[in-house]
């Protein structure tokens, strides 16, 4: 006879035998699930008592146990169906709140930007260390420079900056997407700085499963998170 461990002559464990048991049961008609339930348990616990050496008997230890560590499985796998219900609940609520900026510009990170007909574009700038003069490029969809200026001096961290739509000319630019660049000299170095645009919501779509919500911006090939969004703009 078989010990604790054995079930019958099969020679495998208890553990093996519930992992064989979860991999041969059969779909279940409707849900087409293969979920190891608490009637599983207990016949296999029945059958393991009836086969069980009787000079060697199960332990009340070892019986505890394994019902303890059944229970345990039993109620994360409960766990983990009430926290992909509350996480389905979060993002409804998040594409709700969402759903009020439709329309409204938000701040994003990222140089490239939508420049309005007959209006200006505005940034902002991560600057690290204070600088003298922060000089700001702008170029148009085609990486073509189209303009460039001091926005003078800045302190360390978020400037903002305005560009009002003009070439280096004074003549008003076509509206579009547009990339901001801006730099300035830290310790005798030129460095790039971080730079973050404007743009306006068009509509508030659900991730696929991911608990995740995008927002779908005017003049932005793809969605962006809302949790990648900065600032809230007017409307």
């Amino acid at each position: 006879m078989a010990g604790v461990n054995n079930v019958g002559q099969s020679g495998l464990s208890y553990v093996d035998q519930l992992k064989n048991l979860q991999e041969n049961k059969k779909p279940d008609e409707t849900t087409g699930k293969k979920d190891l339930k608490q009637e599983d348990f207990l016949s296999l616990l029945t059958k393991q008592l009836s086969q069980q050496d009787p000079f060697k008997p199960v332990s009340n230890d070892q019986m505890i146990a394994q019902m303890a560590s059944f229970a345990t499985v039993d109620g994360i796998g409960k766990m983990n169906k009430q926290f992909e219900s509350l996480n389905s609940s979060m993002t409804s609520n998040q594409a709700l709140q969402a759903s009020s900026l439709v329309g409204r510009d938000v701040l994003v990170p990222g140089a490239a930007g939508i420049k309005k007909d007959g209006a200006g574009m505005a940034a902002m700038v991560k600057v690290p260390k204070s600088v003298d003069n922060l000089m700001v490029r702008i170029e148009d969809s085609h990486g073509q420079l189209v303009r460039t200026f001091d926005a003078g001096a800045k302190p360390s961290g978020d400037s903002r900056i305005e560009w009002d739509g003009k070439d280096q000319n004074g003549n008003p630019l076509p509206a579009g997407k547009y990339k901001v660049k801006a730099a300035g000299l830290i310790d005798g170095a030129s460095k790039d700085f971080s730079v973050s645009t404007y743009a306006n919501v068009n509509s508030v779509l659900l991730g696929k499963g991911n608990g995740n919500v995008l927002l779908n911006l005017a003049g932005f090939d793809s969605p962006v998170r809302l949790a990648e969004v900065l600032e809230v703009g007017k409307a």
